[in-house]
């Protein structure tokens, strides 16, 4: 199977069946399309709402997974059928793949348009084998030697709490968890909590030799905040109490020049389209990042995860 994607994504059009219907008859060709094309978008079908949104991931995928160790702000719709992140629309959400901070993650991800934004809004993809290919030789092997690190500070009456993140208001769960998933944590405070997770940089999706830049290390890092974000968070709490950071794996800062030349690689391999009403779009998550544009209008888009994936050794590469 070749790792050189022609077209991100690959347009499905409607033949006049279900969508149901056509996954189930293409099933085999449309995951292998997905695994080396990157992504998937069903257009022109009348998908029947969430429910029929559901039975997509179902036909495709399987049983769809919980949305868990969360990192931000999304409710359900029905069921493990989710919002997309419920930030500002004048935001942008940089470029990452999905629970790349986790010790697990899924390999799909499912993007539903129940209704399109006026202008923007679109989910930009990016091809993590050419991100790889965008980023310097020495810069890579840096983040293959140290790996890289997320460090997470709840605090009490700031921002998301451990509680909504875990799920639960017991700290021997939370530490439970914390432990099955190589997750460092302290309890600041009266009820504060810091977490470290050290994570590889570079990764292989089952099946193919191809390296890929899977990995959170731009996304949180706060110089990917606006710079009046970035500077009211670093006034209020100090680089060590931020709410999200990422470091080298060792805990070594990460210069300003590689944090540009990281979004810049991202940027050069990002492609976008505008999404209509009913669009299914379909993103293998080991293969293409995704992003959201800052949009206008009424933008609704549901989502959906499926296929969770364990690496089988922590560090290798």
């Amino acid at each position: 199977m070749s790792d050189t994607i022609a077209t991100l994504p690959v347009v499905v059009e409607s033949d006049g069946r279900a969508l149901t219907e056509l996954i189930t008859e293409r099933r085999a060709e449309l995951r292998a399309t997905l695994a080396e094309q990157g992504g998937l978008l069903f257009r022109g079908f009348d998908v029947g709402g969430v429910d029929g949104f559901d039975q997509v991931v179902r036909a495709l995928s399987g049983e769809p997974l919980t949305y868990t160790e969360r990192s931000s702000p999304r409710h359900a719709i029905k069921g493990r059928v989710y919002t997309s992140t419920d930030y500002p629309p004048d935001e942008e959400i940089f470029l990452h793949n999905e629970n790349s901070y986790q010790a697990r993650w899924p390999l799909t991800l499912f993007f539903y348009c129940i209704t399109a934004p006026l202008t923007l809004g679109a989910t930009p993809l990016a091809d993590v084998r050419q991100v790889y290919r965008e980023i310097d030789p020495a810069v890579r092997e840096e983040f293959v030697r140290r790996r890289w690190m997320l460090m997470r500070n709840f605090h009490e009456d700031f921002g998301t709490t451990w509680q909504h993140v875990f799920g639960t208001d017991d700290r021997a769960e939370v530490e439970a968890y914390a432990a099955a998933n190589r997750i460092s944590l302290e309890w600041v405070g009266r009820d504060g909590l810091r977490t470290r997770a050290v994570r590889d940089a570079v990764h292989h999706r089952p099946g193919s030799d191809t390296p890929r830049w899977f990995n959170h290390a731009t996304f949180f890092h706060v110089s990917s905040l606006a710079k009046d974000l970035q500077e009211g968070l670093l006034a209020m709490f100090g680089a060590d109490g931020l709410p999200s950071n990422t470091y080298y794996g060792d805990g070594g800062e990460i210069p300003a020049d590689v944090m540009d030349h990281l979004r810049a690689a991202y940027r050069a391999a990002s492609v976008r389209f505008d999404y209509q009403r009913d669009d299914v779009l379909v993103v293998d998550n080991m293969t293409a990042a995704h992003g959201r544009e800052p949009f206008t209008g009424p933008r609704r888009i549901a989502v959906a995860m499926a296929e969770p994936h364990t690496p089988d050794t922590d560090g290798a590469q």
